[in-house]
C-alpha cells in the first residue's frame, strides 16, 4: 500500500472570527494571510477550557480577498491541512502549527442569505 492511500491531512472547521486578519509577505517574498477562529471543544470539561483558538493561514489570493473581510464575531468555515510551518530567527529555527487553507466561506446567519463564498 502508497503512502498516498495511507495518510490523510484534512481539516474541516467552523467557527467564530476572533480579530481581523492579518496580510504579511515572507523573506521569501510570498504574501499569507492569517486569522483566528474560536472553535468550541465538542466537550468541555467542567472546569477546564471550553473553547479552542486556532490559527489559520492562506496563500490563496482569492481566499486571501474573502477573508481579509471577515469581522470578528463572523461565523467562517475552512478547509484546508494542518500544517507545521518553520524559519529562522535571531536565535534558532522557530514553528508553528496551523491550518492551511485552501477553502473558505462566511456561514450565513439564521434568517439572513449569503453568497457561497467557497474557493
Amino acid at each position: 500500500m502508497s503512502v498516498a492511500v495511507i495518510d490523510r491531512n484534512d481539516v474541516v472547521l467552523r467557527g467564530r472570527v476572533s480579530a481581523p486578519a492579518e496580510l504579511r509577505t515572507l523573506p521569501s517574498g510570498d504574501t499569507l494571510l492569517t486569522f483566528r477562529l474560536v472553535v468550541r471543544r465538542p466537550e468541555p470539561r467542567a472546569r477546564g477550557q471550553s473553547v479552542d483558538v486556532l490559527t489559520c493561514i492562506t496563500y490563496d489570493r482569492s481566499l486571501q480577498r474573502r477573508a481579509a473581510l471577515w469581522q470578528p464575531g463572523d461565523v467562517v468555515e475552512v478547509e484546508g491541512a494542518l500544517q507545521r510551518r518553520f524559519w529562522r530567527t535571531g536565535s534558532g529555527t522557530a514553528s508553528v502549527c496551523e491550518v492551511n487553507c485552501r477553502r473558505g466561506r462566511k456561514v450565513p446567519r439564521a434568517g439572513a442569505t449569503t453568497t457561497d463564498l467557497t474557493a
